[in-house]
């Protein structure tokens, strides 16, 4: 007998990992589909084909030919619309649910010393701490885990660099069209405004790194991004840092 339908807490699982696994791995073959399958009890094909339901709503894929499959459950939509109003709350609530099905806490989930926090601090570091982590792993599968700039795909040299700084706009620090996968030699010039990325997706030097001989950084100038396979930088971000991070003399 078939399963009964997706539940509302199963699509805001399967929406959590549908960000964070690169749209070209999902399949029955990726361990993290398979891990999908056996949390929520399902088929890791039907897990698989859950996955690729959320594609049909990604604009992004759609610009490319790529829809997903054709049909889905409005409740993907629902859930899809709750996290991109909301991804600081609807992120949290996601990785909640997950320690839940998983029959653990978020403490043990991401090794957190329990007894070092009390009440509302508690709360605030963990919610912290599990979102940060979301956001890396949405921002480097948006990328397939390489530097939009120079293509290095080593993890540990890699920074899910936001645009608009994590200070500045609260309600899109956790926004992944808010980032950007750069290794940490350029995450850091763009951090400090020494580069940017035009709205048009182009690199550009500041002056005071085109006049250096710094062949990783000039060989680079005016040359486009590779762009995310989903989770478009968004341009107004991009603008923003134009305006105010870059250093353009």
């Amino acid at each position: 007998m078939a399963k009964n339908l997706w539940t509302k807490e199963e699509h805001i699982i399967a929406f959590n990992y549908y960000c964070r696994i690169p749209f070209s791995r999902i399949d029955t073959s990726n361990p993290d589909v398979q891990e999908l399958a056996k949390l929520i009890g399902r088929s890791v094909n039907a897990a698989s084909m859950k996955l690729s339901n959320f594609a049909r709503l990604d604009p992004e894929l759609q610009k490319r030919d790529i829809s997903g499959l054709s049909h889905g459950s409005k409740l993907e939509k629902v859930v899809w619309d709750e996290f991109h109003n909301n991804w600081d709350e609807m992120l949290y609530e996601s990785e909640k649910l997950i320690a839940k099905y998983k029959n653990k806490s978020l403490e043990e989930l991401y090794d957190l010393d329990e007894t070092s926090y009390k009440g509302l601090e508690k709360e605030t570091t963990m919610k912290r701490r599990v979102n940060q982590k979301q956001f890396r792993n949405m921002v480097l599968a948006s990328f397939d885990h390489k530097c939009c700039i120079t293509g290095i795909e080593i993890g540990d040299l890699l920074i899910s660099s936001h645009i608009v700084p994590w200070r500045i706009d609260k309600k899109n620090r956790l926004n992944p069209r808010n980032g950007l996968c750069l290794n940490a030699l350029h995450d850091k010039a763009f951090d400090t405004g020494l580069l940017t990325i035009t709205p048009d997706y182009k690199i550009h030097l500041s002056q005071s790194l085109q006049n250096t001989n710094y062949n990783f950084f000039i060989r680079y100038q005016n040359k486009p991004i590779s762009l995310p396979n989903r989770f478009l930088p968004e341009k107004q971000f991009l603008e923003y840092h134009n305006k105010e991070i870059f250093i353009d003399n």
